[in-house]
């Protein structure tokens, strides 16, 4: 290591953040930097901050303001450094430098000028940088999981959303490289990748003037990963092509992440969502009768401007007649550099909780019911910790995604990050609970 400074990295945020932060300690081990877990050893302490909702910005300030008062050196990067760069420099005076989103990969030229004594703004006004699979990268998911981003920022423009004011326009990465990347997390053990991006399903409509995701899962089904798994399907992407494809690829999980954030006609176009109110019920059945074994995860806003109860009422029927696997809701957020923030009939912050309790409480049932439908079966499950006073596992069936769903708890012996098989016992409304089958 030598006289290079020791750097933490602190990160919050999305999945998206996290593989920034992966590459940011991927770059700094490569040249050489110790990288150490605990903060307070470290010189530097890398934030890696989120922007993305009023809650996510204030968690991000309380770590900046935390690690200020314990008087470390600060570099902020992510999307609140794209977002309030100049806010941040004055109002922070231990931030040695800001790095936006764009710019990530500048991490140990930014560190090498820091030392040299010059605080130092890193940020694109337009973000146009995609890591590929040559781009070092230090993994921080449990050894089993990988997130895979296939594209970067988005094209869209929905009036409550600041990603592409923060993240750019969309660039998708060539099928090859991804695919490169996938036989690399395989070499290393990965059992299971998620892809992401802010809108997968239009995956390659920059680079190949169409969207190519089918093409994309079927060359995925020729690496050697057991699960390939999808987040943020937008449900008009899911062609009769893309369908196919997940029905012809044995490893790709049908699960299937569809953001759709309200119901109601109405709402959609105030949201300028892409499909202008479109989403109807046809869509959601049509995929439950294409893939039967379809575990379907969704999220709301509620409380948009202008919202009534009569448009809240109308998602509460919507929630309860498709049963969806997995719901998260989300109360709005007015975000400064969105066209929804200045809209008038903005709905009161308690308003907004109940009707988000509601649609919770609707769903628990729901869920619970669909989880018991598991009891005696045989499911594989990708076994991710162990408790060291039980030694009970735990781990997730293809039916769970990390972080957002349930998890299995497992009777019995296995390595961490291997797949095994497990019978279901029991279950709740958020978990299942079974016995490795020897």
């Amino acid at each position: 290591m030598g006289d290079k400074p020791t750097i933490a990295i602190s990160h919050l945020g999305c999945e998206k953040n996290r593989i920034d932060t992966e590459h940011m300690l991927g770059l700094l081990v490569e040249a050489g930097y110790g990288v150490d877990s605990n903060e307070e050893l470290a010189d530097y302490v890398i934030v890696n901050t989120c922007s993305f909702i009023e809650a996510a910005r204030e968690e991000s300030v309380k770590t900046l303001v935390e690690l200020a008062e314990a008087n470390k050196k600060v570099v902020i990067t992510g999307c609140m450094a794209q977002h309030f760069q100049e806010q941040l420099l004055e109002e922070l005076p231990e931030a040695v430098a800001v790095v936006g989103t764009g710019d990530y990969h500048k991490i140990v030229n930014v560190i090498e000028r820091v030392e040299q004594g010059e605080r130092v703004k890193e940020i694109s006004a337009e973000p146009t940088y995609i890591a590929d699979e040559t781009t070092p990268r230090y993994r921080t998911t449990t050894e089993g999981v990988a997130y895979l981003r296939v594209a970067e920022g988005c094209d869209y423009r929905c009036a409550f959303c600041i990603i592409p004011h923060l993240r750019g326009n969309q660039r998708s990465r060539t099928i090859e490289s991804i695919v490169a990347e996938a036989e690399q997390l395989a070499q290393q053990g990965v059992k299971e990748i998620i892809l992401i991006s802010q809108i997968t399903t239009n995956y390659g409509l920059d680079i190949y003037g169409k969207p190519k995701l089918a093409e994309l899962l079927r060359a995925l089904g020729k690496v050697e990963i057991p699960w390939i798994r999808m987040h943020y399907a937008y449900p008009t992407g899911l062609t009769p092509d893309v369908i196919a494809a997940i029905q012809d690829t044995p490893n790709v999980l049908p699960y299937l992440d569809l953001p759709l954030q309200h119901s109601h006609p109405e709402i959609l176009r105030a949201m300028n969502r892409p499909w202008q109110g479109r989403v109807n019920d046809s869509i959601i059945e049509r995929l439950k009768v294409e893939i039967p074994s379809a575990v379907l995860r969704t999220t709301f806003i509620v409380g948009f401007p202008g919202e009534t109860q009569e448009h809240f009422q109308h998602l509460l029927d919507f929630t309860q007649r498709h049963e969806f696997d997995h719901v998260g809701v989300f109360t709005f957020s007015p975000e400064a550099e969105t066209p929804a923030y200045s809209l008038t009939n903005q709905v009161s912050t308690e308003v907004m909780a109940e009707r988000r309790d509601q649609i919770m409480a609707l769903q628990q049932p729901i869920s619970l019911e669909k989880n018991q439908q598991e009891i005696g079966k045989i499911v594989d499950v990708l076994i991710e910790q162990e408790n060291p006073q039980s030694g009970e596992l735990i781990g997730r069936s293809g039916r769970f995604s990390p972080e957002v769903d349930g998890q299995v708890y497992v009777a019995g012996q296995a390595r961490l990050g291997t797949i095994v098989q497990v019978k279901i016992h029991s279950a709740d409304a958020y978990d299942l609970y079974g016995q490795i089958v020897s």
